[in-house]
């Protein structure tokens, strides 16, 4: 799981309001928490088959036992016995036979028994309650690490080129010339350190090196570019919320307290790990790129 999460629904009344309902419920629970949501549907499983063939990369898999002219358990087989995929699936009916039918695997299925006159919102709270147990099995550090590292390697490299280009862009010379001078100076002093640390000869120094445009002059360059664009400088709060985040989750050690609490020891501070941090995470990479998209699309609106 990154920042998207992808459902699909299966139920043959899926365009009636109240599944509409359902359906919007379910969607403003997942941005709430701050993910991309994308619910497909499909009314019985021929188009299940269709659509699964088509993107093969669902976090839930949602469906009833009775689908006009096909079954439910023919949806989970195909996922299970043919595909061989252990996505989590929410497999529900007003039937009492739900429980008795035979699939090819049982595992990571949640069975829901319709059953009362607000069976709507009953079925919408269950769902609910599966979505936040997936959630909360990748909230862990080596996943959410996965998931940092991804997306902040992706947006860094939306950012160099947006720097790339307009550094090179004529109609903003005037503008240009004297953060290139700055940038200019800024890696004549680092390159002037490192051939005095380079004369040294201390292997120990050399190989603590980085790149001499490294992510620091990226940052510097992306905010002076944005207040030359007349654009919100988001670089600063992008490097506090971003790449320093990154840094922590890359670096620093994952220590429990006594009570068993995860946090991290980030320069004499805890910093605990749990799901509000985590949302807190997805909301600020979730906030980046749709600023960084924002200033792509400017710089190449037929792009």
């Amino acid at each position: 799981m990154k920042l998207n999460y992808k459902i699909i629904w299966v139920e043959d009344k899926i365009d009636t309001r109240p599944f509409l309902s359902l359906i919007d419920s379910v969607k403003n629970h997942l941005e709430n928490e701050f993910f991309n949501v994308n619910i497909d549907t499909a009314e019985d499983f021929d188009e299940f088959k269709e659509k699964y063939e088509d993107s093969q990369t669902y976090d839930l898999i949602i469906t009833d036992l009775n689908l006009n002219e096909s079954h439910g358990s023919e949806v989970i087989d195909f996922i299970r016995d043919e595909k061989h995929i252990l996505t989590e699936i929410f497999f529900y009916s007003a039937n009492s036979e739900l429980s008795t039918t035979k699939l090819a695997n049982s595992s990571r299925i949640t069975f829901y028994q319709l059953d009362g006159q607000s069976y709507h919102k009953e079925l919408q709270n269950s769902i609910i309650e599966v979505i936040d147990l997936t959630i909360a099995k990748f909230q862990n550090i080596v996943t959410m690490r996965g998931m940092i590292m991804q997306e902040t390697s992706s947006l860094d490299l939306k950012m160099e080129e947006i720097v790339r280009k307009q550094l090179i862009n004529p109609n903003l010379e005037e503008h240009i010339t004297p953060l290139l001078n700055t940038i200019f100076d800024n890696i004549f002093a680092n390159a002037k350190e490192k051939y005095e640390r380079a004369e040294e000869r201390k292997v120990k120094e050399i190989l603590r090196d980085n790149v001499l445009f490294n992510s620091s002059q990226k940052i510097f360059a992306l905010g002076a570019i944005l207040e030359i664009m007349k654009e919100e400088n988001f670089a600063p709060n992008y490097k506090q919320d971003v790449i320093e985040v990154r840094n922590k989750f890359a670096h620093s050690e994952l220590l429990k307290n006594e009570e068993g609490k995860e946090y991290f020891k980030v320069k004499g501070e805890e910093v605990y790990f749990d799901k509000d941090l985590c949302k807190k995470i997805r909301r600020d990479l979730n906030d980046y790129i749709k600023k960084i998209n924002a200033i792509e699309n400017k710089i190449n609106p037929t792009e």
